[in-house]
């Protein structure tokens, strides 16, 4: 089983109780979850990103830089945090090549990563505005960095947001360079390229 790494004992089969007090659940994402992460991703950008990004910027990314990558799901490295049956936040790693961007945008087929020499991916976080700063976020990656470790990939790599920056710095991912991606209608959206090696045993 592919969640092996985020199971605990006496939980359900594909589910974990995360926090007790954080009343929230974590899951592998399903096909039939992609409507509601369509609606979401844009509510979060829009919300959570507003104070480091022009609304041209956040419009411009959607799509190509914020958006669904149906591979992760179908690659069964993408979870859903869950309450009552609602997402309230989303992210997941990838033993693929790309670092960030929809499906729809991928220029050519995302090719496999090898364990032995390159990174994992930590790929597209996005958290309910009205569920932030609970633990969302923090609950994914250390499900995401639990599933790499079982993989046997020694490091992760990721591009962050400005907002999702301190988070990443916070489990001590390594900035490794700033840069900035470019998007349509002369628009570019300043990112930070983080790493983080682990101690495989």
């Amino acid at each position: 089983m592919k969640l092996s790494a985020v199971q605990r004992p006496g939980t359900t089969r594909n589910k974990t109780k995360v926090d007790a007090k954080a009343n929230w659940t974590l899951r592998l994402a399903r096909d039939e979850d992609i409507s509601a992460l369509e609606i979401l991703i844009p509510l979060s950008v829009r919300s959570l990103q507003a104070a480091h990004y022009s609304r041209a910027q956040m419009e411009a990314a959607l799509g190509p830089v914020f958006g669904v990558d149906r591979q992760l799901i179908l690659d069964g490295t993408y979870f859903v945090a869950e309450n009552n049956g609602q997402i309230a936040g989303c992210g997941g790693w990838s033993r693929r090549k790309a670092l960030f961007g929809g499906d729809r945008h991928h220029a050519s087929a995302d090719v496999l990563l090898n364990p032995n020499c390159d990174p994992a991916r930590i790929r597209a976080f996005f958290v309910h505005p009205a569920w932030a700063r609970r633990g969302i976020g923090r609950g994914i990656l250390t499900a995401c960095e639990a599933a790499i470790r079982e993989a046997k990939f020694q490091a992760a790599e990721l591009v962050a947001t400005l907002a999702g920056e301190p988070l990443y710095a916070s489990a001590n991912y390594m900035v490794v360079e700033r840069y900035e991606v470019p998007l349509p209608g002369g628009l570019t959206l300043p990112v930070v390229r983080m790493s983080k090696h682990f101690n495989i045993v």
